[in-house]
């Protein structure tokens, strides 16, 4: 007489399922009515999104726990029954991912299709290699990350920003005159756009530094506008808060320090030099653009500093969302936390503030350099 085998469902309960390897995990974020996490491929790199339930079980799949010792401590957390359903759904869906220990990999997700490019809007990529290039970059210039060579630049940079507020006045006085030198603006013009350059592959190296990916580097355009990209494959899955913000501040940050032997020259021309214009000139502009990236909005780099400041996804996106849905009264957003509901508002108003402001400031600009 034969022992009888155990059922699917003692199975399943017994199972004591583990991550495999490598399997990282994005920090909570807001987003809209959720707070939710992405959870990384070590292989594929393909992600994809899961609520703060799904996460706290998955985060403790060690191989040591099943469902009979994960049951109490998530019922302790979320005040409900953790269901053999809902158990058997998850292992089936980390399984398909190939996201558990002994799980083939899966096949890389299929890149999107992107949009054609027209005269109108596009984007293009301009470095063949971007994480060969930004790898290399990194293996030159790491000594000059280290935190004793870095304290004093940012001491430097936090000067020149003083300099450029004391000396506003003077400043552009200075730059006004540069309306009859089409030599000094041209030259100003090429220094901004290797600035730019340099913006994107700052981000690159300090997300290299921090142990991120890049993918491309490249130039997007919306007539009339155009800027330069780069794209961080693994932004959300850097290490820790701070890694974020220096990587999405590095571009601002090289802008500014590009401007500190300028600030230097500025306080040692005499009165009447005939260098002055086009080195006030580039300080402003440099200063505008080095510092206008750091403003809060979309796709500025500040807009992503502040939304990682913040906790959020896609601020902006879902901003508009809860504005659409409160203007169908209190109960068509009753199921946002009451944090999203302060903090959506509150990011529209700043967000028509600074526009305000930028438009305001840019025509008090024009007014004083054209007097």
């Amino acid at each position: 007489m034969t022992a009888a085998s155990p059922s699917p469902s003692a199975a399943v309960r017994a199972y004591r399922p583990a991550l495999r390897e490598g399997v990282r995990f994005s920090p909570a974020l807001l987003r809209g009515p959720r707070t939710v996490r992405l959870i990384r491929h070590p292989v594929t790199g393909s992600a994809f999104e899961v609520g703060e339930k799904e996460h706290f079980l998955i985060s403790r799949l060690d191989g040591t726990r099943n469902l009979d010792d994960l049951a109490p401590v998530y019922a302790e957390r979320f005040g409900r029954r953790l269901g053999e359903e809902h158990w058997t759904r998850l292992l089936g869906l980390l399984g398909t991912r190939g996201l558990l220990a002994g799980a083939p990999d899966p096949a890389p997700p299929a890149p999107e299709p992107a949009p054609p490019n027209t005269f109108w809007r596009g984007s293009r990529p301009m470095v063949r290699d971007a994480g060969a290039t930004t790898a290399r970059l990194h293996r030159l210039l790491r000594p000059l990350l280290h935190p004793v060579v870095q304290l004093p630049l940012c001491a430097a940079v936090l000067a020149l920003v003083v300099l450029l507020v004391v000396r506003a006045g003077p400043l552009i006085g200075a730059a006004g005159e540069l309306t009859g030198q089409p030599a000094a603006v041209a030259g100003i013009a090429l220094f901004l756009w290797f600035s730019i350059t340099a913006h994107e592959l700052a981000h690159g190296v300090a997300a290299r530094h921090y142990g991120g990916h890049v993918t491309e580097i490249g130039l997007k355009w919306r007539l009339p506008g155009a800027l330069l990209y780069c794209t961080v494959e693994d932004y959300l899955f850097l290490p820790g808060l701070r890694a974020k913000l220096v990587v999405a501040g590095a571009g601002a940050y090289l802008n500014m320090l590009l401007l500190v032997p300028f600030g230097v020259v500025w306080t040692l021309l005499p009165e009447g030099a005939a260098e002055r214009p086009f080195v006030a000139g580039l300080l402003l502009l440099g200063a505008i653009q080095g510092l206008g990236n750091l403003v809060p909005l979309p796709p500025l780099d500040g807009y992503r500093m502040l939304g990682q400041l913040l906790g959020t996804a896609r601020l902006a996106p879902e901003t508009r969302a809860y504005l659409a849905l409160r203007r169908g009264g209190r109960a068509a957003v009753a199921a946002y936390p009451a944090r999203a509901r302060r903090l959506y508002p509150a990011y529209a108003v700043t967000a028509v503030l600074l526009v305000l402001l930028a438009a305001g400031g840019t025509a008090v600009l024009l007014f004083l350099l054209l007097r």
